[in-house]
């Protein structure tokens, strides 16, 4: 399984990393893509977060995983590529994965149409109909989570999606956290 996560200027470091960390105790090849001219990438505490590569990244890709934050929302929204890239990747059935604000983004490329999702609650509206008060939602092939403080929880739901529970679990059991 490899895995998307592209990294907007303004990203919530937090969701960021560990998407990134906990994806890879899953065994899970988790490629991180700089959106901007540079492989370093501020986010919205002002920690510089170092990509692995440069949009875009070389290969095929099962899945694509947005980390939250409200500037990095609003890059991530902005970018024409973003947008078809999760087009592409949920008529295709592959997993569509976002975070905190990001979620956002999922609605505004269409994605969230008939389907539940969760959010940061304040972005909420944004959502509209689709909207779940609850930590992280998978819905077929969308998951999404609710912020900084489900960003394990989140993570660990996406390990259930791309591998299983029994390695989530492990990871979990390893992360000294649950399920």
């Amino acid at each position: 399984m490899r895995v998307l996560v592209p990294l907007a200027e303004g990203l919530e470091e937090i969701e960021a990393v560990t998407i990134i960390d906990v994806l890879r105790r899953g065994g899970i090849d988790a490629v991180s893509v700089a959106l901007g001219p540079d492989r370093a990438v501020r986010g919205s505490r002002g920690v510089t977060i170092l990509a692995d590569t440069l949009w875009p990244a070389e290969g095929e890709f099962d899945a694509i995983v947005l980390p939250g934050g409200g500037k990095g929302t609003e890059n991530l929204a902005a970018d024409a590529r973003v947008l078809e890239t999760l087009r592409e990747f949920d008529a295709e059935g592959k997993f569509v994965a976002a975070v905190c604000a990001a979620p956002t983004v999922l609605a505004a490329a269409g994605l969230l149409r008939g389907r539940r999702a969760t959010c940061y609650p304040a972005c909420a509206a944004e959502l509209g109909e689709a909207y779940d008060n609850v930590p992280a939602v998978a819905d077929g092939n969308i998951i999404t989570g609710q912020g900084p403080g489900s960003a394990m929880l989140f993570a660990l739901v996406l390990v259930t999606h791309f591998v299983d529970e029994p390695t989530a679990r492990r990871v979990a059991d390893d992360l000294l956290t649950s399920l």
